[in-house]
């Protein structure tokens, strides 16, 4: 059974927009959420665990761009956590360097 027409958005650039928000800035959230914990802590112990972890985020983050109703506000807000998260590990490296 197709879906109702009201709940499809014509619009390409509403869809790519997204689209490429759920692969590709939900992907780099969930990486520079993940070096920077590793920045602060144990580094191998973060890489280990984020197998997990990251597939996990990944998806969830997924699924909250596409519950969205603008894929280029998700966009903004992932590009902000993004440029936080890069502020979090230039502190971190600078403070924390790895032996």
């Amino acid at each position: 059974m197709p879906a109702h027409p009201k709940y499809l958005n014509p619009n390409f650039w509403s869809r790519f927009s997204k689209i490429t928000a759920a692969i590709l800035g939900s992907f780099m959230v969930t990486i520079l959420l993940h070096l920077a914990i590793a920045s602060w802590s144990d580094h191998v112990t973060v890489i280990i665990t984020s197998t997990y972890s990251a597939f996990i985020l990944w998806a969830i983050l997924m699924i909250f761009t596409f519950l969205a109703k603008n894929g280029w506000k998700v966009w903004a807000i992932y590009l902000l956590i993004s440029v936080l998260l890069l502020i979090i590990i230039y502190y971190g490296k600078s403070l924390n360097p790895i032996p």
